[in-house]
């Protein structure tokens, strides 16, 4: 192959971290390979699963729904596993329940009756994890008194700065990169719960692309910690090393999913 196609899912704070993957990657492999982020990530999934996209980073949920399907054309490539301790050197992240620093909000409980966004409907960190909960309380999403989609993680972050919600769960790591280039943040956000931990999102690839390929390209990846090059792309956005996960790896997702979707969710 001469060229390929990559794209991200993921929170738009992370498409710099993408863009210097594909250009690390296409150096490597001595070929070309296109970053797709100048579309909508709705475009972005759907040019993967149509094959016009080779490789994608995207949520663990919609992973198990792909590989899940009778005949499926991804597979798991690797996946990122973040510094921080309480990560545990593992391909975990968390959903942090936030709320104003200002907010009387001091645990879940007392957002009964609160206001509630959440990213996007189909997201495990800002929505099934939170269904998954409220399951277990034997509630669903009237459990708060309002919820609304904000469209992104970051989107709920600046309807709670402006106090337009009360609270929302975001993705640890799109909580930690926000802070990093934002620390003013640090001041005016508060965590009161965290959910998880959750398998963190994985890196998937076409099976269309060779074998040999396939197998080069996951080689790359989990030993580019060990490249001082790769190091420092790493190291910008906080990640410690690619691990090569397994299906398995992705049950607690699975068991998760079957849970949440005994229980009704908003509608908008």
């Amino acid at each position: 192959m001469n060229t390929l196609k990559l794209t991200s899912c993921m929170a738009p704070n992370t498409d710099k971290f993408v863009k210097s993957l594909a250009e690390y990657l296409a150096n490597r492999l001595n070929i070309q390979i296109e970053a797709c982020l100048d579309i909508s990530w709705q475009e972005r999934e759907e040019g993967f699963d149509a094959g016009d996209i080779d490789i994608c980073w995207i949520c663990g949920l919609p992973y198990i729904w792909k590989v899940d399907k009778p005949i499926s054309q991804v597979e798991l490539l690797a996946t990122p596993v973040l510094k921080g301790k309480r990560y545990r050197n593992t391909a975990v992240y968390y959903s942090d329940v936030v709320v104003h620093m200002d907010s009387p909000i001091r645990n879940f409980a007392d957002l009964e009756g609160k206001r509630w966004s959440y990213n996007e409907p189909l997201s495990h960190s800002g929505t099934y994890v939170v269904r998954d909960h409220l399951a277990k309380m034997g509630k669903d999403y009237r459990y708060f008194g309002k919820v609304v989609e904000s469209g992104a993680h970051q989107n709920s972050i600046k309807m709670i700065l402006d106090k337009q919600i009360d609270a929302s769960a975001i993705d640890s790591w799109v909580l930690e990169l926000e802070l990093k280039k934002h620390p003013e943040l640090a001041s005016k956000l508060r965590i009161i719960d965290t959910l998880g931990p959750s398998s963190f999102p994985p890196w998937m690839i076409s099976k269309h692309v060779p074998v040999e390929f396939r197998r080069r390209i996951k080689h790359l990846l989990v030993e580019m910690h060990h490249d001082p090059v790769g190091r420092s792309i790493l190291d910008k956005v906080e990640i410690s090393h690619f691990a090569a996960t397994e299906d398995k790896d992705y049950d607690p997702i699975r068991k998760m999913a079957q849970s949440a979707e005994k229980i009704e969710w908003a509608e908008i």
